[in-house]
């Protein structure tokens, strides 16, 4: 049985972003909201204060039984009704028609019980919230607030009335207006809370990938800037040497080889500068990483604590433990649900160790049998380097860099 919840945990919210979360959480709630009302506020009192008659007892089984179909078509109807107050889908039409059949249904039993006294009258008005929550929440969520408040004003009215009639009880009255009042607000709370908060979050997550995007391309034109003003100016002197070469080859001028002479200097030049540029662009800094770990760890609500200091580490060390650092952060962000990450280098007998420890790990530990870290390695690999990397202490992920050094350097950091 634990397995089994082991295993919906990582299929249905291990791999589930925070938004995706919030949002099925939600869902859950408003279903389980439906039923514990239904049950709390319409079958316990109904149970306690039907009559002994069997007419008393047929209406109040049709009652609950009617109820029950409620909150099914309810939970059914919950994840559309969201899609369409996301923005997702459009709500198809005659969606409101059967949970207002099965409504209508309901409130005419509960006008019957109260007309042939086979409720208590406490047991009446409490019916009365328990089959008005399941439509409220869906209806809530489809039409603007002033409409629903309007409409729900004038449903409380006649409903008032109605079971005013029907038992003839006066001071009923204000309970049962209370009662209707009452479950229509907490519908509109329960609901459109949820559903805005909801919003604002998917809102959120959305900035998120496009500011993700915007540094894409940000990176891109800063290269592409990069590359224009190393090669821009080399190829107009490239084309104008090359152009007047062919002008003083055909004048049969000696100097036509020594601007030959240039331009394949120039070219050569060119070539290094672009590889110069390359490399500085798929070469990670460490110090860089770091300080970018732990700003983006922060901004996503994780306690990030950095003990770590570069200074005298060679530009290949520091290359590759940075590209761990990028990695090591992206599986923070992405697996489990962190709440808190510690980055650690230190400089021990001749060799470089870098650590990154979180917790929150659900599931498989991430990077278990991914790409990332055999990537990781194969970095390393050419430093000299290996890395470790496993579940400890319950639901804490460690990741261990080790780098060798070519010469001894005392301890960084402690």
């Amino acid at each position: 049985m634990v397995g089994r919840i082991r295993r919906w945990q990582q299929r249905h919210w291990g791999e589930r972003s925070k938004a995706e979360r919030v949002e099925l959480f939600s869902l859950l709630t408003w279903h389980c909201t439906i039923w514990f009302t239904m049950l709390c506020w319409l079958s316990l009192p109904l149970v306690g204060g039907i009559a002994h008659r069997p007419v008393a007892v047929a209406l109040g089984a049709l009652l609950v039984l009617v109820a029950a179909v409620q909150c099914a078509v309810s939970n059914r109807l919950m994840r559309r009704v969201l899609d369409h107050y996301l923005g997702r889908a459009t709500l198809p039409a005659g969606t409101h028609r059967a949970p207002a059949v099965l409504l209508g249904l309901a409130l005419g039993l509960i006008v019957a019980i109260a007309a042939t006294d086979a409720a208590t009258p406490m047991a009446v008005r409490f019916a009365i919230g328990g089959v008005a929550l399941p439509f409220g929440l869906l209806y809530g969520l489809t039409v603007p607030v002033r409409v629903f408040l309007r409409r729900s004003a004038g449903f409380t009215v006649l409903l008032t009335a109605a079971v005013g009639i029907a038992d003839h009880d006066g001071p009923g009255l204000v309970a049962t207006a209370a009662t209707a009042v009452f479950q229509v607000l907490f519908a509109l709370l329960a609901g459109r809370c949820g559903a805005w908060t909801l919003s604002v979050l998917w809102e959120a997550e959305r900035a998120r990938e496009v500011e993700a995007r915007l540094a894409v391309a940000e990176e891109r034109l800063r290269f592409g800037r990069d590359l224009h003003d190393v090669l821009g100016r080399n190829l107009s002197v490239i084309s104008l040497k090359s152009e007047l070469a062919v002008q003083l080859a055909r004048r049969g001028r000696p100097e036509a080889v020594e601007q030959m002479i240039e331009v394949q200097r120039i070219a050569q030049e060119s070539q290094r500068e672009v590889r110069a540029v390359v490399r500085g662009y798929r070469e990670a800094d460490l110090g860089a990483e770091l300080t970018g770990a732990q700003g983006v760890l922060t901004a996503a609500g994780i306690a990030c604590e950095v003990s770590a200091e570069t200074a005298g580490l060679p530009a290949d060390v520091q290359s590759a433990l940075g590209w761990v650092v990028r990695e090591a952060t992206t599986n923070v962000l992405r697996h489990g649900d962190a709440g808190r990450c510690t980055l650690c280098l230190r400089v021990l007998e001749e060799r470089v160790v870098l650590t990154v420890e979180n917790d929150g790990v659900t599931g498989t530990p991430h990077g278990g049998g991914g790409s990332g870290l055999a990537g990781l390695r194969e970095r390393l690999a050419v430093v000299a380097g290996t890395l470790e990397a496993g579940a400890v202490a319950g639901d804490r992920f460690r990741l261990v860099a080790e780098v060798p050094l070519g010469q001894k350097v005392s301890e960084v950091t402690s």
